[in-house]
Protein backbone atom coordinates (compact mmCIF):
# COMPACT_ATOMS: atom_id res chain seq x y z
CA UNK A 1 0.00 0.00 0.00
CA UNK A 2 3.15 2.22 -0.03
CA UNK A 3 1.50 3.97 -3.20
CA UNK A 4 -2.06 5.24 -1.29
CA UNK A 5 -2.54 8.57 -1.04
CA UNK A 6 -3.42 8.81 1.92
CA UNK A 7 -1.63 6.91 5.59
CA UNK A 8 -5.03 7.67 7.11
CA UNK A 9 -8.49 8.37 6.72
CA UNK A 10 -10.90 9.23 9.50
CA UNK A 11 -14.22 8.62 8.80
CA UNK A 12 -16.98 10.51 10.46
CA UNK A 13 -14.90 13.32 11.44
CA UNK A 14 -17.88 15.43 12.22
CA UNK A 15 -19.60 13.31 14.52
CA UNK A 16 -19.27 13.56 18.46
CA UNK A 17 -16.07 10.86 18.95
CA UNK A 18 -15.24 12.06 15.26
CA UNK A 19 -14.06 15.24 16.26
CA UNK A 20 -12.37 13.91 19.42
CA UNK A 21 -10.47 11.75 17.52
CA UNK A 22 -9.37 14.67 15.13
CA UNK A 23 -8.50 16.81 17.59
CA UNK A 24 -6.22 13.65 19.06
CA UNK A 25 -4.90 13.19 15.71
CA UNK A 26 -3.69 16.74 15.36
CA UNK A 27 -1.66 16.13 18.09
CA UNK A 28 -0.05 12.71 18.22
CA UNK A 29 0.35 11.84 14.29
CA UNK A 30 3.87 11.91 12.84
CA UNK A 31 5.64 14.70 10.95
CA UNK A 32 4.64 14.39 7.37
CA UNK A 33 1.81 12.01 8.13
CA UNK A 34 -0.42 11.75 5.31
CA UNK A 35 -3.95 12.29 7.07
CA UNK A 36 -7.46 13.55 6.12
CA UNK A 37 -10.75 13.44 6.57
CA UNK A 38 -14.40 12.01 5.48
CA UNK A 39 -17.48 12.47 5.84
CA UNK A 40 -21.45 13.42 3.91
CA UNK A 41 -20.73 16.65 4.15
CA UNK A 42 -18.20 18.82 2.45
CA UNK A 43 -19.26 21.81 4.48
CA UNK A 44 -19.27 20.21 7.84
CA UNK A 45 -15.75 18.54 7.05
CA UNK A 46 -14.64 22.26 6.65
CA UNK A 47 -15.60 23.42 8.90
CA UNK A 48 -14.00 20.76 11.27
CA UNK A 49 -11.25 20.97 9.73
CA UNK A 50 -10.66 24.90 10.54
CA UNK A 51 -11.62 24.02 14.41
CA UNK A 52 -8.49 21.93 14.39
CA UNK A 53 -6.40 24.53 13.70
CA UNK A 54 -3.19 25.20 11.78
CA UNK A 55 -2.15 21.41 12.43
CA UNK A 56 -4.92 20.32 9.84
CA UNK A 57 -4.87 23.22 7.90
CA UNK A 58 -3.97 21.07 5.08
CA UNK A 59 -5.21 17.61 5.05
CA UNK A 60 -7.73 16.94 2.65
CA UNK A 61 -11.71 16.49 2.34
CA UNK A 62 -13.60 13.59 1.28
CA UNK A 63 -16.84 13.28 0.66
CA UNK A 64 -18.27 9.92 1.07
CA UNK A 65 -21.99 8.73 2.68
CA UNK A 66 -22.29 5.35 4.18
CA UNK A 67 -25.31 4.47 1.97
CA UNK A 68 -23.49 5.03 -1.50
CA UNK A 69 -20.78 1.98 -1.53
CA UNK A 70 -18.79 3.08 -4.53
CA UNK A 71 -17.81 6.54 -2.79
CA UNK A 72 -16.56 4.18 -0.03
CA UNK A 73 -14.97 1.85 -2.77
CA UNK A 74 -13.05 5.31 -3.85
CA UNK A 75 -12.45 6.06 -0.28
CA UNK A 76 -10.92 2.95 0.84
CA UNK A 77 -8.77 2.30 -2.59
CA UNK A 78 -6.58 6.03 -1.62
CA UNK A 79 -6.11 5.02 2.06
CA UNK A 80 -3.85 2.65 3.74
CA UNK A 81 -6.21 2.71 6.77
CA UNK A 82 -9.48 4.55 7.74
CA UNK A 83 -10.61 5.16 11.15
CA UNK A 84 -14.50 5.33 11.31
CA UNK A 85 -16.43 6.53 14.02
CA UNK A 86 -20.35 6.24 12.25
CA UNK A 87 -22.12 4.32 14.11
CA UNK A 88 -24.60 2.31 15.04
CA UNK A 89 -22.55 -0.11 12.87
CA UNK A 90 -24.78 -2.35 12.28
CA UNK A 91 -26.78 -0.17 10.25
CA UNK A 92 -23.93 1.52 8.89
CA UNK A 93 -20.66 0.36 9.09
CA UNK A 94 -20.98 -2.77 6.83
CA UNK A 95 -20.48 -1.54 3.24
CA UNK A 96 -17.27 0.03 4.57
CA UNK A 97 -15.48 -2.81 6.03
CA UNK A 98 -16.73 -4.80 2.41
CA UNK A 99 -14.99 -1.64 0.76
CA UNK A 100 -11.64 -2.03 2.84
CA UNK A 101 -11.66 -5.73 2.92
CA UNK A 102 -12.36 -5.60 -1.04
CA UNK A 103 -9.18 -2.96 -1.18
CA UNK A 104 -6.90 -4.46 1.33
CA UNK A 105 -6.81 -1.69 3.53
CA UNK A 106 -6.96 -1.68 7.30
CA UNK A 107 -9.58 0.09 9.27
CA UNK A 108 -10.41 0.46 12.87
CA UNK A 109 -13.69 0.88 14.71
CA UNK A 110 -15.39 1.79 18.15
CA UNK A 111 -17.97 -0.77 17.73
CA UNK A 112 -19.53 -3.24 21.21
CA UNK A 113 -22.08 -4.19 18.49
CA UNK A 114 -20.96 -8.54 18.95
CA UNK A 115 -24.06 -8.49 16.08
CA UNK A 116 -21.90 -6.56 13.57
CA UNK A 117 -19.00 -8.77 13.81
CA UNK A 118 -20.25 -11.71 13.41
CA UNK A 119 -22.18 -10.13 10.07
CA UNK A 120 -18.16 -8.97 9.40
CA UNK A 121 -16.87 -12.12 9.91
CA UNK A 122 -19.35 -14.17 7.74
CA UNK A 123 -19.29 -11.89 4.89
CA UNK A 124 -15.45 -10.29 4.80
CA UNK A 125 -13.55 -12.57 6.86
CA UNK A 126 -12.22 -14.59 4.25
CA UNK A 127 -11.69 -11.60 1.42
CA UNK A 128 -9.89 -9.54 4.20
CA UNK A 129 -7.99 -12.54 4.54
CA UNK A 130 -6.98 -13.14 1.06
CA UNK A 131 -6.55 -9.13 0.32
CA UNK A 132 -3.95 -8.51 3.42
CA UNK A 133 -6.62 -6.27 4.95
CA UNK A 134 -6.62 -5.62 9.21
CA UNK A 135 -9.99 -5.63 10.33
CA UNK A 136 -10.20 -4.19 13.37
CA UNK A 137 -13.35 -4.22 15.76
CA UNK A 138 -13.71 -2.40 19.15
CA UNK A 139 -10.61 -0.59 18.94
CA UNK A 140 -11.54 1.78 22.01
CA UNK A 141 -12.27 1.53 25.32
CA UNK A 142 -14.71 -1.21 23.98
CA UNK A 143 -12.46 -3.43 23.99
CA UNK A 144 -8.56 -2.05 24.06
CA UNK A 145 -7.93 -2.66 28.02
CA UNK A 146 -9.70 -5.75 28.19
CA UNK A 147 -8.11 -7.16 25.12
CA UNK A 148 -4.53 -5.78 25.71
CA UNK A 149 -4.52 -6.51 29.53
CA UNK A 150 -5.28 -10.15 29.25
CA UNK A 151 -2.72 -10.40 26.26
CA UNK A 152 -0.34 -9.11 28.35
CA UNK A 153 -0.86 -11.51 31.20
CA UNK A 154 -0.86 -13.83 28.58
CA UNK A 155 3.35 -12.73 27.76
CA UNK A 156 4.34 -12.76 31.51
CA UNK A 157 3.31 -16.35 32.08
CA UNK A 158 5.06 -16.71 29.23
CA UNK A 159 8.44 -15.20 30.63
CA UNK A 160 8.51 -16.39 33.72
CA UNK A 161 7.05 -19.54 32.66
CA UNK A 162 4.25 -19.91 34.84
CA UNK A 163 2.14 -22.04 33.21
CA UNK A 164 -1.22 -21.00 30.66
CA UNK A 165 -3.95 -19.04 32.73
CA UNK A 166 -6.91 -20.32 34.02
CA UNK A 167 -9.42 -17.89 36.07
CA UNK A 168 -9.23 -14.00 35.01
CA UNK A 169 -11.32 -11.96 35.83
CA UNK A 170 -11.58 -7.63 35.04
CA UNK A 171 -12.58 -5.54 37.72
CA UNK A 172 -13.72 -2.22 36.34
CA UNK A 173 -13.80 1.53 38.06
CA UNK A 174 -14.46 4.74 36.39
CA UNK A 175 -16.14 7.53 35.54
CA UNK A 176 -17.85 8.48 32.64
CA UNK A 177 -20.74 9.85 30.66
CA UNK A 178 -23.11 8.34 27.95
CA UNK A 179 -23.56 9.41 24.47
CA UNK A 180 -26.68 9.39 22.56
CA UNK A 181 -24.35 7.17 19.69
CA UNK A 182 -23.94 4.47 22.92
CA UNK A 183 -27.43 4.28 23.08
CA UNK A 184 -28.18 4.18 19.21
CA UNK A 185 -26.03 1.15 18.88
CA UNK A 186 -27.23 -0.56 22.03
CA UNK A 187 -31.30 -0.23 20.40
CA UNK A 188 -29.77 -0.78 17.00
CA UNK A 189 -29.28 -4.27 18.21
CA UNK A 190 -32.46 -4.67 20.14
CA UNK A 191 -34.43 -3.95 16.73
CA UNK A 192 -31.65 -6.63 14.81
CA UNK A 193 -33.05 -9.23 17.62
CA UNK A 194 -36.65 -8.10 17.61
CA UNK A 195 -36.84 -8.96 13.55
CA UNK A 196 -34.48 -12.22 14.08
CA UNK A 197 -34.62 -13.85 17.52
CA UNK A 198 -32.40 -16.08 16.58
CA UNK A 199 -29.46 -13.53 16.31
CA UNK A 200 -30.12 -13.32 20.57
CA UNK A 201 -28.22 -16.59 20.26
CA UNK A 202 -25.25 -14.32 19.09
CA UNK A 203 -25.52 -11.93 22.66
CA UNK A 204 -25.40 -14.60 25.18
CA UNK A 205 -23.30 -17.37 24.19
CA UNK A 206 -19.56 -16.63 25.50
CA UNK A 207 -17.63 -17.86 21.60
CA UNK A 208 -20.11 -16.58 19.16
CA UNK A 209 -17.18 -14.83 17.98
CA UNK A 210 -14.91 -17.13 18.39
CA UNK A 211 -12.67 -18.24 15.39
CA UNK A 212 -13.54 -22.00 15.80
CA UNK A 213 -16.69 -23.25 18.55
CA UNK A 214 -15.30 -26.74 18.70
CA UNK A 215 -11.77 -25.61 19.57
CA UNK A 216 -13.00 -23.63 22.59
CA UNK A 217 -12.49 -24.99 26.14
CA UNK A 218 -14.65 -26.42 28.05
CA UNK A 219 -15.03 -24.66 31.17
CA UNK A 220 -18.92 -24.88 32.06
CA UNK A 221 -21.47 -22.02 31.83
CA UNK A 222 -19.53 -18.34 31.94
CA UNK A 223 -21.99 -15.88 33.43
CA UNK A 224 -21.67 -12.13 32.67
CA UNK A 225 -24.30 -11.26 35.40
CA UNK A 226 -22.64 -10.55 38.72
CA UNK A 227 -23.59 -10.05 42.02
CA UNK A 228 -20.95 -10.98 45.08
CA UNK A 229 -18.61 -9.87 47.65
CA UNK A 230 -15.50 -8.66 45.68
CA UNK A 231 -13.09 -10.58 48.01
CA UNK A 232 -13.97 -13.08 46.09
CA UNK A 233 -11.92 -12.26 43.43
CA UNK A 234 -8.79 -11.27 45.49
CA UNK A 235 -8.60 -10.83 48.61
CA UNK A 236 -7.19 -7.25 48.34
CA UNK A 237 -10.54 -5.97 47.40
CA UNK A 238 -13.33 -5.04 49.36
CA UNK A 239 -16.96 -4.19 48.82
CA UNK A 240 -19.11 -5.38 45.95
CA UNK A 241 -18.85 -6.25 42.51
CA UNK A 242 -21.83 -6.65 40.05
CA UNK A 243 -22.33 -6.99 36.35
CA UNK A 244 -20.06 -4.67 34.13
CA UNK A 245 -22.55 -3.30 31.51
CA UNK A 246 -19.73 -3.77 28.35
CA UNK A 247 -18.54 -7.21 29.99
CA UNK A 248 -20.83 -9.35 27.55
CA UNK A 249 -19.11 -7.98 24.62
CA UNK A 250 -15.37 -7.61 25.89
CA UNK A 251 -15.60 -11.01 27.45
CA UNK A 252 -16.30 -12.29 23.54
CA UNK A 253 -13.73 -9.82 21.95
CA UNK A 254 -10.92 -11.87 24.40
CA UNK A 255 -12.32 -15.02 24.07
CA UNK A 256 -11.55 -13.89 20.12
CA UNK A 257 -8.49 -13.05 20.64
CA UNK A 258 -7.28 -16.48 22.11
CA UNK A 259 -8.71 -18.36 19.26
CA UNK A 260 -6.91 -15.74 16.74
CA UNK A 261 -3.68 -16.29 18.40
CA UNK A 262 -4.02 -20.21 18.57
CA UNK A 263 -5.38 -20.08 21.86
CA UNK A 264 -2.22 -19.71 23.99
CA UNK A 265 -4.22 -18.38 26.73
CA UNK A 266 -4.82 -22.11 28.06
CA UNK A 267 -7.20 -24.78 27.30
CA UNK A 268 -9.01 -23.87 30.74
CA UNK A 269 -9.19 -20.63 30.27
CA UNK A 270 -12.18 -18.81 32.09
CA UNK A 271 -12.84 -15.01 32.01
CA UNK A 272 -15.08 -12.62 33.37
CA UNK A 273 -15.73 -8.87 33.55
CA UNK A 274 -17.05 -6.72 36.48
CA UNK A 275 -17.67 -3.31 38.03
CA UNK A 276 -16.92 -2.19 41.39
CA UNK A 277 -19.90 -0.97 43.26
CA UNK A 278 -17.79 0.42 46.07
CA UNK A 279 -17.61 -0.57 49.97
CA UNK A 280 -20.25 1.74 51.85
CA UNK A 281 -22.89 0.37 53.83
CA UNK A 282 -24.86 0.49 51.21
CA UNK A 283 -23.06 -0.92 48.32
CA UNK A 284 -24.62 -4.21 48.37
CA UNK A 285 -27.97 -2.38 46.96
CA UNK A 286 -25.86 -0.68 44.54
CA UNK A 287 -24.46 -3.58 43.59
CA UNK A 288 -27.60 -5.27 43.39
CA UNK A 289 -29.16 -1.72 41.56
CA UNK A 290 -26.89 -2.23 39.09
CA UNK A 291 -27.08 -6.26 38.37
CA UNK A 292 -30.62 -5.57 37.96
CA UNK A 293 -30.98 -2.32 36.40
CA UNK A 294 -29.16 -4.07 33.07
CA UNK A 295 -30.88 -7.04 32.79
CA UNK A 296 -34.32 -5.08 33.14
CA UNK A 297 -33.12 -2.12 30.67
CA UNK A 298 -31.97 -4.84 27.92
CA UNK A 299 -35.70 -6.58 28.77
CA UNK A 300 -37.44 -3.30 28.49
CA UNK A 301 -35.37 -2.17 25.44
CA UNK A 302 -36.17 -5.62 23.82
CA UNK A 303 -39.72 -5.43 24.13
CA UNK A 304 -40.20 -1.92 22.75
CA UNK A 305 -38.42 -2.03 19.73
CA UNK A 306 -40.66 -4.59 18.75
CA UNK A 307 -43.52 -1.99 18.32
CA UNK A 308 -43.66 1.55 16.61
CA UNK A 309 -45.08 2.80 19.74
CA UNK A 310 -42.53 1.60 21.52
CA UNK A 311 -39.57 2.83 19.25
CA UNK A 312 -41.63 6.43 19.67
CA UNK A 313 -41.41 6.02 22.95
CA UNK A 314 -37.58 5.66 22.91
CA UNK A 315 -36.87 8.37 20.49
CA UNK A 316 -38.28 10.40 23.08
CA UNK A 317 -36.07 8.73 26.44
CA UNK A 318 -32.96 8.54 25.22
CA UNK A 319 -29.86 10.89 24.36
CA UNK A 320 -30.08 11.85 20.73
CA UNK A 321 -26.82 10.77 18.84
CA UNK A 322 -24.62 13.47 18.06
CA UNK A 323 -24.65 14.11 21.79
CA UNK A 324 -22.38 13.40 24.30
CA UNK A 325 -20.83 14.86 27.92
CA UNK A 326 -19.21 18.26 28.14
CA UNK A 327 -15.88 18.73 27.60
CA UNK A 328 -15.50 19.28 31.57
CA UNK A 329 -17.16 16.09 32.16
CA UNK A 330 -14.33 14.53 29.63
CA UNK A 331 -12.06 15.81 31.66
CA UNK A 332 -13.13 15.13 34.74
CA UNK A 333 -13.41 11.11 34.03
CA UNK A 334 -11.00 8.74 34.31
CA UNK A 335 -10.66 4.29 34.56
CA UNK A 336 -9.17 2.09 36.13
CA UNK A 337 -9.24 -1.70 34.77
CA UNK A 338 -7.71 -4.28 37.23
CA UNK A 339 -7.30 -7.57 36.00
CA UNK A 340 -6.43 -10.66 37.99
CA UNK A 341 -5.06 -13.80 36.77
CA UNK A 342 -4.23 -17.18 38.10
CA UNK A 343 -2.21 -19.94 36.41
CA UNK A 344 -2.05 -23.92 36.40
CA UNK A 345 1.48 -23.37 38.33
CA UNK A 346 -0.40 -21.34 40.96
CA UNK A 347 0.71 -17.95 40.20
CA UNK A 348 -1.23 -15.07 40.55
CA UNK A 349 -0.65 -12.04 38.68
CA UNK A 350 -2.52 -8.73 38.15
CA UNK A 351 -2.55 -6.30 35.46
CA UNK A 352 -3.64 -2.55 35.65
CA UNK A 353 -4.84 -0.84 32.86
CA UNK A 354 -5.91 3.53 33.56
CA UNK A 355 -6.40 6.25 31.84
CA UNK A 356 -7.82 10.10 32.45
CA UNK A 357 -10.54 11.13 30.88
CA UNK A 358 -13.95 10.05 30.18
CA UNK A 359 -13.21 6.58 29.60
CA UNK A 360 -15.96 6.42 26.35
CA UNK A 361 -14.95 9.65 24.85
CA UNK A 362 -11.92 11.32 25.72
CA UNK A 363 -9.78 8.42 26.93
CA UNK A 364 -11.27 6.30 23.33
CA UNK A 365 -10.32 9.03 21.51
CA UNK A 366 -6.46 8.43 22.33
CA UNK A 367 -7.16 4.61 21.72
CA UNK A 368 -8.63 5.09 18.38
CA UNK A 369 -6.25 7.14 16.89
CA UNK A 370 -3.22 5.70 18.19
CA UNK A 371 -5.39 2.34 17.20
CA UNK A 372 -5.15 3.83 13.07
CA UNK A 373 -1.64 5.36 13.91
CA UNK A 374 -0.38 1.76 14.85
CA UNK A 375 -1.81 -0.10 11.66
CA UNK A 376 -0.35 2.70 9.63
CA UNK A 377 3.11 3.18 10.14
CA UNK A 378 4.12 -0.10 12.67
CA UNK A 379 5.41 -3.32 11.91
CA UNK A 380 3.04 -5.77 12.49
CA UNK A 381 2.33 -9.75 11.80
CA UNK A 382 0.92 -10.80 8.60
CA UNK A 383 -2.47 -11.71 10.28
CA UNK A 384 -4.83 -10.44 8.50
CA UNK A 385 -9.24 -11.22 8.13
CA UNK A 386 -11.35 -9.71 10.85
CA UNK A 387 -9.28 -9.11 14.29
CA UNK A 388 -8.89 -7.87 17.51
CA UNK A 389 -6.69 -5.00 19.05
CA UNK A 390 -4.88 -7.59 21.07
CA UNK A 391 -4.42 -10.34 17.43
CA UNK A 392 -3.83 -7.35 15.01
CA UNK A 393 -1.91 -4.69 17.35
CA UNK A 394 -0.70 -6.46 20.62
CA UNK A 395 2.30 -4.95 21.82
CA UNK A 396 2.73 -2.24 19.16
CA UNK A 397 -0.99 -0.64 20.64
CA UNK A 398 0.56 -1.27 24.24
CA UNK A 399 3.91 0.50 23.74
CA UNK A 400 2.05 3.37 21.48
CA UNK A 401 -0.44 3.52 25.05
CA UNK A 402 1.95 3.53 27.37
CA UNK A 403 3.76 6.43 25.92
CA UNK A 404 0.52 8.45 25.09
CA UNK A 405 -0.02 8.67 28.89
CA UNK A 406 -1.61 5.11 29.98
CA UNK A 407 -0.41 2.47 32.20
CA UNK A 408 -0.75 -0.69 31.73
CA UNK A 409 1.70 -2.65 33.80
CA UNK A 410 1.56 -6.38 35.13
CA UNK A 411 2.75 -7.02 38.62
CA UNK A 412 2.52 -10.68 40.74
CA UNK A 413 -0.13 -10.34 42.81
Amino acid sequence: MADREFDLVLFGATGFVGKLTAEYLVEAAPAGARIALAGRSPEKLTAVRAELGPGAANWPLVQADSTDQASLDALAARTRVVVSTVGPYLRYGLPLVQACAENGTHYADLTGEPLFIRECIDRFGDRAAETGAKIVNSAGYDSIPSDLSVYQLYKRTVEDNTGELTDVTLVAWLKGGVSGGTVDSGRAMMEAIAADPKKGAIMSHPYSLSPDKAMEPDVGRQSDQALERASNIDPSLDGWVATFIMGAHNTKIVRRSNGLLGWPYGKNFRYREVMSAGKSATAPLVAAGMAGGIVATMAAGAVLSRVAVGRRLLDHLVPKPGTGPSEKARKSGWFTMRTFARTTSGAKYVCTFAGKGDPGYAATAVMLGESGLTLAFDQLSELAGILTPAAAMGDALTDRLRKAGMTIEVDIA
